[in-house]
């Protein structure tokens, strides 16, 4: 077993895989000047004052005091470096050719086809919309009798899911921003899971109108139901309960069928991060991706302030201009939101990630980028957008998990993986979250929570190549339903909140 981790021939620091108590000899003639955590970095060189703190090979920071060899580096110790800008970024530079790529052991999987041509199903849900948070009370108390009454007349419908969030009124709904929400919902409603089957429920005065979130030939009575316009509360419950039932009736002939690869799309994300992430389970991730690249399929990653400090790096894999400039585009908008409240990225690192090692949103950042692997970048996405192209795509989302993966599923993803170092039982009602870990204690921790854990590569037992395609593996059998993720078994399921960067009124 390893007792510590160092990752370019540059880096000045390492981390140690497990507590080291003060006086270890760590490497030969390196000996521990003070207790180190797990995953805390320690110098390996004496630090002058304002000297460059390395990790990734890229400068993490500047030491605000003289840090000696042996000594432990933690958050309170480095001056955060100026972000990169996102003038002028190099593109193309490092586009590695799909025949590069690891080989996929398999290149198909069971899905549902589409009506509508896009991506893939790997559930067969009725998802049941709402135009705003009002109506919740009633649609929950519904969904819980058509679960226990109707749906199980109709087994090939996985569920019923109460497309619930606290949009829709009380907001500025003609505000240039609203966009994001409203186009966030408007493809929610048209996600793969729900195999066309459109079902909205409406108050009847919230701002959000259904004409807004419905295509004009998509507004009608078979599909929408306006509470204000029943006669009390038994009528709601029995209009929503009637809807349904025709809608599962239809939804109880999809039937799953081989398709390639190129109809599946997978989000990445990471969550409750620790310095490990960017060690074992974000490299595992991104391992994975490249093999689902390679066979067709695409892959989606986001979360702009953990990439924003690494965003030289997504540059020179975009494919071409229009792609660079479109990730320029959206660095830029989110800058000036942050700056617009008054913070900047550093805002970003949660104490938990500190405990967990990671000292500043750069030490984040490199980790966050490893999820995405090394194929090419062929689409850059505003949040919600549906992707128009298959490969490898960046969809600039906010990093928060709650906003992060309803953006993702408004984009339309079959299944999610989602890698942390800390844990979370987050998860989604629409759409499978697979969890990775990147330490073997998390997995310890909670064994019936996270599904694969990536933290023999810490250790050395095993490889990135061979997690990575432990994970391939599990992604195929998860999206074509053989097997369901921890969270998907229990429930566990998180409200959606929107990206709303609009004003509240």
């Amino acid at each position: 077993m390893r007792d510590y981790v160092k990752l370019t021939e540059r880096d000045n620091v390492a981390v140690v895989t497990h507590d080291t108590p003060k006086g270890t000899e760590i490497m030969p003639g390196l000996e521990l000047l003070d207790d180190i955590p797990q995953a805390h970095k320690f110098a390996l060189a004496d630090i002058p004052k304002d000297g460059e703190i390395i990790r990734y090979g890229v400068v993490l920071g500047y030491a605000l005091d003289p840090i000696k060899r042996g000594a432990w580096i933690n958050e309170h110790m480095l001056r955060l470096p100026v972000s990169p800008s996102v003038d002028n970024l190099p593109y193309g530079t490092n586009i590695k050719p799909k025949e590069a790529l690891p080989e996929a052991p398999r290149k198909t999987f069971m899905g549902y086809r589409n009506p509508d041509g896009f991506y893939a199903g790997t559930r067969n849900i009725l998802g049941i919309q709402t135009t705003v948070q009002c109506v919740q009370g009633v649609l929950d108390v519904a969904v819980a009798k058509i679960k226990n009454e109707i749906l199980p007349k109709y087994p090939n419908v996985d569920d019923v899911v109460a497309v619930n969030h606290a949009y829709g009124c009380g907001v500025a709904i003609k505000a240039p921003f609203a966009k994001f929400p409203i186009r966030a919902l408007r493809n929610i409603a048209k996600h793969p899971n729900f195999g066309g089957q459109l079902m909205v429920v409406s108050l009847g005065c919230e701002k959000l109108t259904v004409d807004m979130l419905v295509d004009p030939e998509n507004n009608t009575p078979e599909n929408v139901i306006v509470l204000q316009e029943c006669k009390g509360y038994n009528a709601m419950i029995e209009a929503i309960m009637s809807m349904a039932e025709r809608k599962l009736k239809v939804l109880n002939q999809r039937k799953r069928e081989e398709l390639p690869l190129s109809d599946l799309l997978v989000g990445m994300q990471c969550g409750g991060s620790d310095a490990f992430s960017g060690v074992s389970a974000n490299p595992s991730a991104g391992y994975a991706a490249d093999m689902l690249v390679q066979a067709g399929a695409t892959v989606m990653f986001s979360e702009v302030t953990e990439v924003r400090d690494g965003v030289q790096f997504i540059a020179e894999r975009c494919v071409n201009e229009e792609v660079r400039d479109k990730l320029a585009e959206e660095m830029r908008w989110y800058d000036n939101y942050l700056d617009a409240g008054e913070v900047d990225r550093s805002a970003n690192p949660t104490p938990g990630n500190k405990k967990g090692g990671l000292s500043n949103i750069v030490e984040k950042a490199m980790g966050s980028i490893a999820k995405s692997g090394t194929s090419p970048i062929i689409e850059v996405l505003s949040p919600a957008e549906r992707p128009t192209k298959h490969g490898m795509i960046y969809a600039a989302t906010p990093a928060s998990d709650m906003v992060c993966g309803p953006c993702q599923l408004a984009s339309g993803i079959g299944l999610q993986v989602f890698m942390t170092g800390r844990g979370t039982p987050y998860g989604l009602a629409a759409a499978p979250v697979i969890k990775v870990c990147s330490r073997n204690e998390m997995k310890e921790q909670w064994p019936d929570v996270i599904d694969i854990s990536a933290g023999a590569v810490v250790t050395g037992e095993k490889t990135i190549q061979e997690v990575g395609t432990d994970l391939f593996n599990f992604i195929l059998d998860v999206a074509s339903g053989t097997k369901k993720p921890y969270t998907e078994q229990y429930g566990l399921h998180n409200f959606l909140c929107i990206f709303n960067p609009a004003p509240i009124t």
